[in-house]
């Protein structure tokens, strides 16, 4: 099954990565009819310098503008970057407008807008580098607290940066394991089948623009290989919910306590 999803993971920053490569090499000019984005001061920092680079690392992106001046977006969970013809009137509020040649990106929900890249120095290796470094990020799996459930261990940036709800979802369905079991009782051939399965549904997503999906937010309807209806619950300190097939995925119970709404 294939749907488009709102929430951005890792795939989306690198496709919006991509379309700002229209941007790479010029000056721009640079606003923010939004209040709490102008009070950010990332518009007023970054106007008339020249863009000279643009690359997405995990769920950031950032902006390398000239003078060593650096900017870090990051979207949560609704935000979105757009590129428009330079003269199409800007709707709405965005956070940040940038204002090339021929083109004009335009930030809307930034949540996170920031002159640094601290952040970025925290992640773990992220999944959708050309070679993903698939050791590396089973070592930090390893030297984690094994009791954590695999489903909270993938989203944790610190350990593996890119993949949020609907690629945890996904690669826990294709390599059969449940996101409930603890990761220390997950074989490293598994954790590997799950993190090259992650890194090949999201570079897919990349190049096709489309992300393919099978039980990501279809709680209650019937699992696409076996039939038993696929079941969610929140997982983790964020309560995020995961997704799974009980029949497919099998496993120990999630902890007794409500999905989110």
């Amino acid at each position: 099954m294939t749907k488009s999803l709102l929430v951005p993971e890792g795939d989306s920053l690198h496709r919006a990565a991509r379309r700002l490569q229209v941007l790479v090499g010029d000056r721009v000019a640079a606003e923010s009819p939004n209040a709490r984005g102008r009070a950010t001061g990332v518009a007023a920092q970054i106007d008339g310098r020249r863009l000279e680079a643009v690359e997405a690392v995990g769920k950031n992106l950032i902006l390398r503008f000239e003078g060593g001046v650096t900017v870090r977006s990051h979207l949560r969970m609704s935000g979105s970057w757009r590129v428009r013809a330079a003269g199409e009137p800007v709707l709405g509020r965005p956070w940040l407008v940038l204002r090339g040649e021929r083109a004009q990106a335009l930030l809307y929900g930034g949540r996170v807008l920031e002159l640094n890249t601290r952040a970025v120095q925290r992640l773990g290796p992220d999944i959708l580098a050309a070679e993903p470094d698939l050791d590396r990020m089973l070592g930090n799996f390893r030297r984690g607290d094994q009791g954590r459930p695999v489903g909270d261990v993938l989203t944790d940036q610190r350990l593996v940066a890119g993949i949020g709800n609907v690629w945890k979802a996904e690669s826990l369905w294709h390599a059969r394991v449940s996101p409930w079991r603890r990761v220390g009782d997950v074989a490293d051939r598994e954790l590997r089948e799950v993190l090259e399965t992650a890194a090949r549904l999201m570079r897919r997503s990349v190049e096709t623009g489309r992300e393919e999906v099978n039980i990501s937010h279809r709680a209650g309807m019937p699992c696409p290989r076996c039939g038993t209806l696929v079941r969610s619950r929140g997982q983790g300190d964020d309560n995020r919910t995961a997704y799974w097939c009980p029949t497919c995925q099998p496993g120990p119970e999630p902890p007794a306590h409500p999905a989110p709404a």
